[in-house]
């Protein structure tokens, strides 16, 4: 008769304990993932890199702004140009003189800004008049929208903007889960028909070729695993996305997956999360999406790379139109509107119009928040940092360097690199910095961290020291004569001047614009290294000086963000202004954390600075930057070349109207390249001026001083009807004398000869007049 026993119970015991070592290393092994899952998410869920926003333009009367700057910034910002701008992002070009906005709500370091409807007047110098259009007063102030120009993240290089759930447009949650995940409100994690499914295809294939995963799945291989397509690494997900649920409502999975999700590549910077990627994309905030644009960003959690909308435009189109479909099928939006989606363009906005690419400005801001707060606190906790970049003046830098790079080696100068800074001359603010030729790339930032000899940028300070010493005027008498000075190891250092020739005696003013190392040396030397070291700091250098004679000719090296610190102080009449490109922290909710005012001080004497800033004049008007002389003459350009050794460094550093900026050209393996700071570096700043918005900003002389005429070559007084005299300030009871009538100044400057038959009368003329 046979055992009615069942037949498990027939099993051996050994087969017992297998299953339950096996049972029991699957809970163990499940536990682990449990914890993992837990404490990664909590971080990894509100971890956020500090946002990072452009200066916003600000709109009001007298402001110096005309109506197409402000379209440019309505564009950058994402607004649609309508016949009814009834709606905040929008905008109308009323006539030739008016623009009417209707401005977004936004939240400022000071306090919101509702959504307003405004019409703006312009005439020729500017803005004209504010009206409001919503029946309420007009405002003193209107803020557009500062751009995101990035963030400031971790090693892992992910950037997000953190949006909540109840900020997500109706239409983007439900064509999300329509076309990835339709049973996310049913299942547990996984999807187990889409399983079976897919278990079938790649049972067959013998490897992993199709997924079946759920949107939690998804959710889970973005934040804890690595990309392999193995059965272990789907056996994991899947695990994982049961035990996800399990702890975490829908909700807050949901939330987590829009600002988790990878949604395409800036270089180095990974696009997380749609908040993100309709700024990036799009230059707008979710809740303005179109539903052809929501399509697009949901088309693109397939494969960001493969139809990146940029690169890949049909690609994009093709898949934003598949979407669009399922839109239309779920009922999401009716058959007409679906024909009008699908014959819209992508629009989305490129490099230009998204302005510059700002990895060089980046990096000064995170080198600038890390004297304040630690390294968690800056790519952790969500600060919004509002800078004074203008993307207008960023934009153009790179777009000007790029072009000048290239034309450089259109002319056979190869490999060249550079860097520019430009600051307001008044407050010091940062508005552009560009660390190389693809600024976007991020890697090395030539602008923060290449030190390299400045050569004659130092020249400046060299002279600025004599005129604060008091013993010298822009006339005082200077020696370009052979020197020799004995130096460390007894060796002599006998610098000469670039072109092999000597100048004699000439007027101070003239040695500066001409550029003459001889002159500049013997100049030093009398006014004492330590004394010019001790200017050079007041100017605002903090690097290491050499107290040695090679610093007179600019062995000192600095990066050109110092230089710009040294020459914004020149160009703000002696007064030290530190470079600002942070303006206010705020934290994620909106709550002031820090402010950074201006820390203005006297760092030379008024007069001194008048003084230098004419003798800098004269370098552009008729000295070695005489190729900028054309710029409009209210703009009262100044500045300095620098050449180093063997040509190894181009540099320029100067100032027009309201912009300073400074210009470094080289190669990165500091080999020669050929080229001078007038060749090389000058012209790039000159491309620069001429097509940024430049404004005349007053320079008015100290009481103390007046402006006299004076033969250029000779320094002497002459009178304003002398063929080439030139004005030059000088202080009350110092000058040149008397004026030499225009013909004898004039057979002077001809016959120099001190052998000539009349020098005897030159010499009785030139005591009568008291030189």
């Amino acid at each position: 008769m046979p055992s009615l026993r069942p037949r498990f119970l027939g099993v051996g015991p050994w087969v017992i304990w297998v299953g339950v070592l096996v049972l029991s290393a699957v809970a163990v092994y499940a536990a682990y993932l449990d914890h993992t899952i837990i404490a990664r998410f909590e971080s990894r869920r509100w971890s956020l890199p500090a946002q990072v926003y452009s200066r916003p333009l600000e709109l009001g009367v007298g402001e110096v702004v005309d109506r197409d700057q402000v379209v440019r910034a309505l564009q950058r910002a994402g607004y649609r140009a309508t016949a009814r701008p009834d709606t905040p992002g929008t905008y109308q070009v009323d006539g030739q003189h008016r623009l009417v906005i209707h401005v977004r709500a936004l939240s400022f370091w000071d306090g919101p800004q509702p959504a307003r409807r405004i019409r703006i007047r312009f005439d020729e110098t500017g803005i004209a008049e504010l009206t409001a259009l919503d029946g309420e007063a007009a405002p003193a102030l209107l803020r557009l929208d500062p751009e995101l120009i990035g963030s400031l993240y971790g090693s892992d290089g992910e950037d997000r903007v953190l949006v909540r759930l109840n900020e997500v447009p109706q239409a983007l949650l439900l064509g999300l889960l329509a076309v990835e995940d339709r049973q996310f409100s049913r299942h547990v994690g996984i999807d187990p028909g889409a399983v079976l499914r897919a278990a079938l295809s790649n049972i067959r294939a013998g490897r992993i070729v199709q997924g079946g995963s759920t949107l939690t799945q998804q959710l889970v291989k973005n934040l804890f695993l690595d990309s392999d397509r193995t059965f272990r690494r789907k056996f994991d997900e899947a695990l994982m996305a049961v035990l996800l649920e399990w702890h975490y409502t829908k909700a807050e999975i949901l939330e987590t997956y829009l600002n988790e999700v990878y949604l395409g590549q800036q270089a180095g910077r990974a696009i997380h999360g749609f908040g993100l990627a309709s700024a990036y994309y799009f230059g707008k905030p979710l809740s303005e999406l179109e539903i052809q644009e929501t399509a697009l960003l949901v088309g693109l959690v397939k494969g960001p790379s493969y139809y990146h909308p940029l690169r890949q435009p049909e690609r994009a189109r093709s898949r934003r139109d598949t979407v669009l479909g399922v839109f239309a099928e779920v009922g999401l939006l009716d058959q007409a509107t679906f024909e009008v989606a699908r014959s819209r363009p992508l629009g989305v906005r490129t490099a230009a119009q998204r302005g510059g690419a700002y990895g060089a400005a980046l990096g000064l801001v995170r080198a600038h928040l890390l004297r304040d707060y630690s390294q968690d606190d800056v790519i952790a906790e969500g600060l919004r940092i509002y800078t004074t970049i203008n993307p207008e003046v960023q934009g153009q830098a790179e777009r000007v360097l790029r072009r000048n790079l290239d034309r450089l080696a259109q002319q056979g100068k190869k490999d060249l690199q550079g860097a520019i800074v430009v600051t307001d001359v008044l407050t010091g603010a940062v508005q552009a910095v560009v660390g190389g030729r693809d600024d976007a790339a991020g890697g090395f930032n030539r602008a923060l961290t290449a030190r390299r000899p400045i050569g004659s940028l130092v020249k400046p300070a060299v002279y600025l020291a004599a005129l604060e010493s008091g013993r010298y005027t822009l006339v005082s008498t200077v020696r370009d004569e052979p020197v020799a000075v004995k130096v460390a190891g007894g060796t002599i250092w006998r610098p000469g001047n670039a072109s092999g020739r000597f100048h004699g005696e000439e007027p101070l003013f003239q040695a500066l614009a001409q550029s003459h190392n001889a002159a500049t040396v013997h100049l030093g030397l009398e006014v004492g290294i330590p004394r010019i070291v001790q200017t050079l700091r007041n100017l605002g250098v903090n690097a290491d000086i050499p107290q040695v004679p090679a610093v007179l000719l600019g062995t000192l090296e600095l990066s050109p963000i110092d230089v710009a610190q040294m020459y914004q102080t020149l160009a703000g009449g002696g007064i030290h202004a530190p470079l600002q490109i942070i303006r206010e922290v705020v934290s994620p909710s909106g709550q002031p954390l820090r402010r950074y005012p201006l820390d203005l001080h006297q760092a030379a004497s008024p007069e001194a600075a008048a003084l230098l800033h004419a003798a800098m004049r004269q370098v552009v008007l008729r000295g070695t930057a005489r190729s900028a002389a054309g710029l409009p003459s209210s703009w009262e350009a100044a500045g300095k070349t620098g050449t180093t050794d063997e040509q190894r460094d181009a540099w320029f550093a100067g100032y027009a109207g309201n912009r300073m900026a400074v210009v470094w050209v080289g190669r990165d393996d500091n080999t020669p390249m050929g080229l001078s700071g007038s060749s090389g570096a000058l012209p790039i700043w000159l491309d620069l001026m001429r097509n940024s918005d430049v404004h005349p900003i007053p320079r008015v002389l100290p009481d103390s001083m007046a402006l006299r005429w004076v033969e250029p070559a000779t320094g002497r007084a002459a009178g304003p009807e002398c063929a080439g005299a030139i004005e030059l300030p000088f202080q009350q009871g110092t000058g040149p004398g008397n004026p030499v009538p225009c013909a004898l100044t004039e057979r002077w400057a001809v016959h120099p000869d001190e052998n000539s038959p009349v020098q005897h009368l030159r010499q009785w003329w030139q005591d009568l007049l008291g030189r």
